[in-house]
């Protein structure tokens, strides 16, 4: 048995039926409390591509419940911001109608100090002004739904392969940039859909262990007997696991961080303890955060106990 700190769910979007970009204060209070019933410590609420009236609202909405929460409860650490600030060509599911420029003075009508990380296309800042003024922020820098060719000035990159600059062979790429700088943090889907499990064996040869983040980029249908549910303005199915909209495109993940865990360690893809490092030990690392609870992991790569402390 392995005893481990709190995992963290740095990119998720909801789970059990609940979307953080519809629900109600209470609604992510609860989401909270399962949350920490399936081994997490920390999260940061995932608010999507959306008009900068209603990022605003979500961005309230998740203060008052961070503030509401109860102690036994995974914490809402901050917000992860992911777009408006992207590239259309790599807007996956997010609704390119409220795709927007690069400008600070619009970051500045969403501004909050709750604002932790910002997935954002670099490519598309030609003098490195907002990437500057986030960072004077003391905001995490993350390239996603980008195709930039090289990464610089940045913290890390929004769920890798996905959304994203392809792997070639015959010049530079998001991906490319990503696997050879070891500055650069990954965040990553290793649920075995998003990203295939033998260029997870190739990631993980790659990258140093302590810059790898994984996360689940879970969906409300994530742990919901729900089949299909709107997200981002559109239906989305879940087609066993797999999340997809109507054209078959990727939204998202069915699984939490616990559940993605289990699929390294049954898999041979990374030892357990391994798995657990990255998605526990290392975010905590990462964001100076202290876990609140110690699981208690079997033989099965399932949680056995979970104890607060």
């Amino acid at each position: 048995m392995y005893i481990t700190d709190g995992i963290v769910e740095q990119h998720i979007h909801g789970a059990f039926g609940y979307d953080f970009m519809n629900c109600s204060v209470d609604d992510i209070c609860l989401v909270s409390e399962m949350l920490l019933e399936n081994g997490v410590t920390a999260f940061f609420p995932t608010v999507m591509t959306d008009s900068l009236e209603k990022i605003k609202e979500r961005i309230e909405v998740i203060k008052e419940a961070k503030n509401k929460q109860q102690v036994k409860s995974a914490q809402i650490v901050g917000i992860h911001l992911e777009g408006p600030f992207i590239n259309p060509e790599k807007a996956g599911i997010h609704e390119k109608k409220y795709i927007i420029p690069l400008k600070i003075d619009l970051f500045k009508e969403l501004e909050d100090e709750i604002i932790k990380i910002v997935t954002l296309a670099p490519e598309l800042d030609n003098e490195m002004s907002f990437i500057k003024y986030l960072k004077s922020k003391n905001i995490k820098i993350s390239a996603g739904h980008s195709v930039a060719a090289v990464l610089s000035n940045i913290n890390q990159v929004t769920h890798l392969y996905n959304a994203m600059g392809n792997f070639t062979h015959r010049g530079n790429s998001t991906v490319v940039s990503a696997l050879i700088n070891d500055d650069i943090y990954t965040e990553i889907i290793a649920d075995s859909m998003h990203v295939s499990d033998d260029v997870l064996k190739i990631t993980f040869k790659q990258k140093p262990l302590n810059k790898i983040l994984l996360i689940s980029d879970a969906l409300p249908l994530a742990h919901s007997q729900n089949k299909e549910q709107i997200f981002a303005g559109q239906k989305i199915y879940n087609r066993n696991g797999k999340l997809v909209n109507s054209e078959g495109v990727f939204a998202g993940s069915s699984m939490l961080l616990c559940d993605i865990i289990k699929n390294l360690a049954d898999k041979n893809i990374l030892k357990i303890e391994d798995a657990i490092f990255a998605a526990s030990s290392n975010q905590l690392n990462y964001h100076k955060l202290k876990s609140n609870i110690k699981i208690y992991w079997n033989n099965l790569h399932k949680i056995e106990k979970i104890e607060f402390i």
